[in-house]
């Protein structure tokens, strides 16, 4: 065998190391960005599947700091917000479509404060056959709620520490969670608010709340007495017992 065959074939078998060398490298690489891409892929679609799990877990309601709990960034909010998935009702308030059309869901998500009452509580506790014109909520005084208004919104304020008093769990038309005052306390509500609103409301409401099964007289005075009408309540007492 001539040197010049030996030199070539030597050649040709280095250049075919190389190049094979070469393929191995990036097939080594493309191996390692697909693996990558796929795990962020998959961390992205985790993400994703958990927030959209916490959606329906909530009603349709996301706090960010549910988010924050299961270690979820909140750039992912963002992703779900531009996708349609939600919509941004406050700071750190996020709302689903179909929850967004929930009008005293939606409006309870805006403003944790507003506790739903007098005809809007008549309404939820079914002690009135009238659809509210306007809802009515009631807030702590010295909170601004000139946004609530703005929207429509009959807005009552009582002093901070009346503010809690009474509140209970109801739900909407759609079955999403809201809160409201029980019924002892709507009717002092009313009997305070009474040369503002329908008497033949009033009337029914108070009828309709003697009538049940699951009043509470005691519990009933002692509102009264702590909203300043005690002797108005008690003369409706008298009358209807």
């Amino acid at each position: 065998m001539s040197k010049e065959r030996t030199s070539y074939g030597i050649i040709w078998v280095h250049e075919f190391a190389v190049e094979y060398l070469v393929e191995m490298v990036y097939n080594c690489a493309l191996f390692a960005y697909n693996k990558s891409t796929n795990v962020k892929r998959n961390v992205t679609m985790n993400y994703r599947a958990r927030l959209i799990n916490l959606i329906d877990k909530k009603n349709g309601l996301l706090l960010t700091k549910d988010v924050d709990k299961l270690g979820i960034p909140r750039q992912y909010l963002s992703i779900l917000v531009n996708e349609g998935l939600i919509e941004r009702v406050r700071r750190g308030v996020y709302l689903s479509p179909d929850a967004f059309d929930d009008e005293l869901y939606r409006l309870q998500a805006k403003c944790s404060k507003a506790i739903f009452s007098h005809e809007t509580a008549l309404y939820l506790h079914d002690l009135t056959d009238r659809d509210p014109l306007v809802w009515s909520v009631t807030i702590p005084a010295g909170y601004n709620g000139w946004r609530l208004r703005e929207a429509g919104i009959r807005v009552h304020s009582v002093k901070k520490e009346l503010h809690t008093y009474g509140i209970v769990k109801s739900k909407t038309l759609y079955g999403r969670p809201i809160l409201t005052y029980n019924k002892e306390r709507t009717v002092c509500d009313i009997v305070r608010n009474r040369n503002k609103m329908d008497s033949a409301v009033l009337s029914e409401a108070i009828n309709r709340y003697v009538a049940g099964k699951d009043k509470n007289i005691p519990q009933l005075m002692r509102y009264a007495k702590e909203f300043n009408v005690e002797k108005k309540v008690r003369e409706y007492m008298e009358i209807l017992l």
